[in-house]
């Protein structure tokens, strides 16, 4: 979709009213009630609508109300002029006494706090000089620089782009707005800057504690005093008084499991808010908290339509509003976020089919929205409790309808808007702002080379690599020490897969046929090195190129050669490499824990760590070092010339199977997934062309499978229906059908998540066929599996990993080498 902005001039329209008069709030008996608004403007309002079509909305919303989607709403659809039409339909409240829904009933706004209070106090902050957008959020918040936050800015947060998660875990319980924003403090982010939009919370309340912390008010006293009062929005208000409850829409039934509830268990929340993050920061939080009215949020728009001011009164200026409602993330996001507010995204299916690209608006997750389109001078206001009275209403498509509605009845051309913004400007090579261009690596080997080998000088090495430690030039790392001059090659140790890389066996060891040299095997007899392996040997120098998932058995034998490094005195050098998967994505649960007295597996060698772990071999070194209290001396020999965020082909380096089934980037990707489900009675490509880019069994419809998996609409990747016979492994030379997966955006896949999903759709089609075997031991949850196959949403048992993901992020954070 093109990216379009306000004009100036659009904004600047304004027309002399009478003093202010609220919506028509006379309390209705009846469960509906439709009307022309009695506002000052609201005859010049209307007669830009087509009134026999916006009677519609009415209609389709009494159909919703019927199918139990919600028990009611408040639509008003207005101008800059004033509100036009308005509906009030079914039930404020169903239980435990029905009440009919009234124009002047008060909502719980949810996240439309985001854009109405925190969004509008934040940009008249930065108007008055005490904020900039580009301010680190360490300098207002010092102590949030941790964990690779630094460069963290007020824009990132309003655009989303902070990389920070979704919200705040519950487990174990917490409670108290110091707390929420401490925790914040330590997160860790989950992605890179301007990397992808994370809608989050955390985002939010972190500029609702921003605002407190500049203005010296806290966000509620500052907005009432500053925007609400003024603008007149009588009825809209963090913590409303007991008195308003009458009016006030309720949502849920207070549940420990859900919200911190005290001594108000299993009483309905009303007037108090439902988020329960917003709930233990006691109600008020710039992410949620916010209560109003369809006739304050009226108020507030035409505000916007009228460039910041109303009736006289200015809260923001003209040009405030066009950048905070103009597109503020990176050129080529495919989420379009202005400064918290919302213009193109998955969020914002409310402003229907026919509002034009330069609109804007929000949602909430109570059920309410406000769109706002400057073009044509219109508004819809949305406000209902679809969460009441059990949580399971729906009025993502009803909003829709209503903005299409309202579209269709839009008598006037929409003003012509230019184009000025210019945020997102890509870079020489397709970067954008706050990602560097691809630059090329250069290995640890590179870098020891590039320096005569001098750290090694008059060391007697022993070299635990195989194929892929090689330099850039090409010179395999067996090679490039054997021919240096200042140390001594005293023997070669190989890992799983062997000194080549094209077992997939146990391997002996052996003699290198060029050097002479004894080959020790570290994945034979014994996957620890002996003392007679160690004889003449003061170094043990590590290259491998490793995958990016927890059961690639490199990271293991780099353990255990620290381990027995360690009580004899002999340095451990890793001559670092990339992971190929990139340093910053983090997905999956953590092992299972291991039962007393059992040995820790060769494939989990960590307890604590996720299945892809986003770091590179010479950081889990580290990490290992340290947290397992191995005490082993250990040197890295960093990289040069790569970021977290880089892939593979970003390198520049030369791709090497780093085992004889890792054939390219791709099967890499999905390895962390397709990888975890290994052990089951299914082929996972071995045996092909295509390894872990495929899954079959002669016991599966391809067609099917596919047509299921398709419906699931994952993150990143799509799947088409293939025969395939397997020349070894699992059904060697038997007819398998299965699917072949697409990568359709890398880095929104979620692999560990579609290996989840492989099983559940398969348990489910396929009933009694799927054998996990051993799956538990790469996976990691042996509980989780069997949920997935007795029909538990993957999707909700792959949010329960947050706590896991999270931990290992904090963790990690203190031995990253890399930026």
């Amino acid at each position: 979709m093109p990216r379009s902005t306000l004009t100036i001039a659009c904004l600047l329209v304004g027309l002399t009213l009478p003093p202010p008069l609220a919506l028509a709030q006379t309390p209705s008996t009846q469960a509906r009630s439709s009307r022309p608004a009695r506002t000052p403007g609201a005859a010049s309002a209307s007669g830009r609508f087509d009134r026999t079509r916006l009677v519609e909305i009415t209609k389709v919303v009494e159909a919703a109300v019927a199918r139990k989607e919600l028990p009611g709403a408040v639509v008003a659809v207005g101008t800059e002029v004033g509100v036009a039409w308005q509906t009030s339909v079914g039930q404020r409240m169903l239980q435990p006494v029905p009440e009919p829904m009234t124009a002047d009933t008060i909502f719980d706004a949810a996240s439309l706090t985001k854009v109405v209070a925190t969004t509008t106090a934040v940009m008249m902050l930065v108007e008055q000089g005490k904020l900039r957008l580009t301010d680190r959020v360490a300098v207002h918040l010092p102590g949030f620089e941790k964990y690779g936050k630094r460069d963290i800015t007020i824009r990132h947060l309003m655009t989303h782009t902070s990389g920070l998660r979704p919200d705040l875990e519950f487990n174990p319980e917490w409670n108290g707005y110091d707390t929420a924003i401490s925790k914040a403090l330590d997160e860790v982010p989950v992605a890179r800057l301007d990397e992808r939009v994370i809608y989050s919370d955390i985002n939010f309340f972190l500029l609702g504690h921003i605002v407190g912390v500049v203005a010296g008010e806290p966000l509620d006293v500052f907005t009432r005093t500053r925007v609400f009062v003024p603008l007149g929005m009588k009825d809209t208000m963090f913590k409303p008084p007991a008195a308003l409850a009458s009016r006030i829409a309720p949502t849920e039934k207070c549940r420990p499991i859900s919200f911190p509830c005290g001594q108000d268990d299993g009483t309905w929340l009303r007037g108090v808010v439902h988020d329960p993050t917003a709930r233990r920061m006691d109600n008020v939080a710039g992410h949620a908290g916010l209560f109003t009215t369809a006739a304050d949020l009226a108020r507030f728009a035409r505000m916007l339509l009228n460039g910041g001011q109303l009736e006289g009164v200015r809260i923001l200026a003209p040009l405030t509003v066009a950048r905070m409602t103009s597109p503020s993330t990176p050129l080529g996001e495919r989420n379009i976020r202005g400064l918290g507010w919302d213009i193109n995204s998955s969020f914002s299916a409310n402003k229907g089919d026919l509002l034009p690209s330069r609109s804007f608006g929000h949602t909430g997750f109570t059920g309410t929205s406000l769109w706002v389109d400057p073009g044509t001078k219109t508004f819809i206001v949305f406000l209902s409790n679809r969460v009441h009275p059990d949580g399971k209403g729906d009025v993502g498509i009803l909003r829709s309808r209503v903005a299409n509605i309202v579209g269709g009845a839009i008598r006037v051309a929409p003003a012509p808007v230019v184009d000025t913004h210019d945020f997102a400007q890509v870079g020489p090579s397709g970067a954008t702002p706050g990602r560097p261009a691809p630059a090329r690596t250069l290995n640890g080997i590179d870098v020891l080379q590039a320096e005569g080998f001098a750290r090694l000088a008059g060391r007697k090495v022993g070299l635990l690599t195989n194929h892929t430690g090689r330099t850039r030039g090409g010179q395999s790392t067996i090679d490039a020490f054997h021919g240096a001059k200042n140390l001594t090659l005293v023997a070669l140790f190989s890992p799983e897969h062997g000194i080549r890389g094209i077992l997939d066996e146990d391997v002996p060891s052996s003699v290198d046929e060029k050097t002479g040299l004894t080959i020790h095997s570290l994945y034979g007899k014994t996957r620890r090195v002996t003392p007679e392996m160690l004889q003449g040997i003061d170094t043990m120098v590590v290259d491998l190129q490793d995958i990016g998932s927890r059961f690639y058995t490199y990271m293991s034998t780099l353990g255990l050669l620290l381990e027995e490094a360690a009580p004899r005195g002999i340095e451990v050098v890793v001559l670092d490499r990339p992971n190929p998967i990139n340093g910053w994505q983090i997905e999956g649960p953590k092992p299972d824990p291991l039962p007393d007295g059992a040995e820790r597996s060769f494939i989990a060698y960590f307890p604590t760590m996720p299945v892809r772990h986003g770091m590179t071999l010479g950081e889990l070194g580290k990490l290992f070092n340290e947290e397992r209290k191995i005490g082993a001396r250990l040197t890295i020999v960093e990289m040069k010339g790569w970021s977290r965020e880089a892939w593979w082909d970003e390198t520049m380096l030369m791709w090497v199977n780093p085992s004889p089934n890792m054939r390219n980037l791709t099967q890499a990707t999905l390895y962390p997934g397709i990888g975890a489900v290994d052990y089951a009675n299914l082929s996972v490509g071995r045996g092909t062309d295509a390894p872990f880019e495929r899954i079959g069994a002669p016991w599966i419809d391809g067609v099917q499978l596919a047509e299921a998996l398709n419906a699931r609409n994952l993150p990143g990747i799509r799947f088409y229906p293939i025969v395939f016979t397997p020349a070894s492994s699992v059904f060697r030379d038997e007819e398998c059908q299965g699917v072949y997966f697409i990568v359709t955006d890398r880095s929104a896949l979620r692999p560990v998540r579609v290996g989840l999903e492989l099983v559940s759709a398969l348990s489910r089609l396929f009933p009694g066929k799927l054998d996990l075997k051993r799956t538990a031991t790469l996976y990691g949850s042996a509980d989780q599996l069997a949920r997935a196959m007795t029909g538990e949403d993957p999707e909700q048992l792959s949010a329960q990993w947050a706590a896991d993901e999270v931990n290992w992020r904090t963790l990690r954070s203190k031995y990253l080498l890399y930026r």
